[in-house]
């Protein structure tokens, strides 16, 4: 086992005991809390401590013609988070996908922690950092698009 596969097992089950649902994927971890997942990747940082990415996967999507729109509209919305951002993943297209047809991109909350140990109070850090960051990407995407001044995709 490698160190980050290590950390990574350890950061899982102290969230495990302390009730969230979490899944081993590839090279990370699957978070459930409620409805939300959140993906987690751990590595140890060369000069100390562990490196704790989150990516949580919207289910937005969004067409390249629409861009120009969008991005002024999430980097509004990225000025507003205080742990982590919005951004665009280009979808890989369909094998039977038109060559004309035009990119797609999913809207990911993203958020980087970096942890300087595993101790008690670092995970409990953790834990708070990964409740924040799924509810203000949520409920930011949520009132964007439900409030009277919602982004159109």
């Amino acid at each position: 086992m490698t160190a980050s596969q290590s950390e990574l097992q350890r950061i899982m089950a102290a969230l495990q005991q302390s009730g969230l649902t979490v899944e081993a994927v590839e090279d990370g971890a699957l978070i459930q809390d409620g409805e939300t997942r959140v993906a987690m990747f751990a590595e140890a940082d060369p000069q100390g401590g562990v490196i704790v990415r989150l990516h949580l996967d919207l289910d937005l999507y969004v067409e390249e013609d629409s861009l120009p729109d969008i991005l002024m509209g999430m980097n509004l919305m990225n000025q507003g988070l205080d742990y982590g951002m919005l951004n665009l993943d280009p979808v890989d297209p369909d094998e039977d996908a038109d060559e004309d047809a035009p990119l797609t991109f999913a809207v990911l909350g993203r958020s980087v922690l970096w942890l300087a140990d595993l101790g008690v109070a670092e995970l409990d850090r953790l834990r708070e950092h990964l409740r924040r960051f799924e509810q203000e990407v949520t409920e930011t995407v949520e009132r964007t698009l439900h409030g009277s001044r919602g982004l159109s995709a």
